[in-house]
């Protein structure tokens, strides 16, 4: 296991806009308030959603479009740097009217109301390749 101690820094609570993308939302605010590192918690609802599912044996995501409004029931993510720009790595589970859950990678979505919980961290974090899962990991 590797590890290392952060220091907390500051902490938002944003509202998402409308019609917005939700991963982009969360980058913009880490951009303006200028966050390299943070911690972050969700929830809302969506009009619908892309997510992604890592094929652990293809090496590579596999992606499912839901063209129907959620419910975002939990959101969480940190944000880092990826080939030099600010990256929301997010994971969400939606939930439709029947209550069916829905969980992945949540690459992108259309916000219909969210609000988001960042704490920062003093120390950047930066995204590099690891060669055992070939995915793109901080520490």
């Amino acid at each position: 296991m590797d590890y290392r101690e952060l220091s907390p820094d500051r902490e938002f609570l944003a509202r998402l806009e409308t019609g917005a993308d939700w991963r982009e939302e969360i980058e913009s605010l880490a951009v303006e308030e200028d966050v390299d590192a943070a911690w972050f918690n969700a929830m809302g609802a969506v009009q619908d959603a892309v997510v992604w599912f890592y094929d652990q044996q293809e090496g590579e995501y596999e992606s499912v479009e839901f063209e129907e409004p959620l419910e975002v029931a939990a959101c969480m993510g940190n944000v880092s740097y990826l080939d030099g720009e600010r990256f929301a790595h997010t994971h969400a589970v939606l939930s439709r009217p029947s209550g069916q859950a829905l969980a992945g990678h949540l690459d992108a979505a259309t916000v219909f109301a969210g609000e988001v919980y960042m704490r920062t961290f003093e120390e950047p974090l930066e995204r590099e390749h690891d060669e055992e899962t070939d995915l793109d990991l901080w520490l």
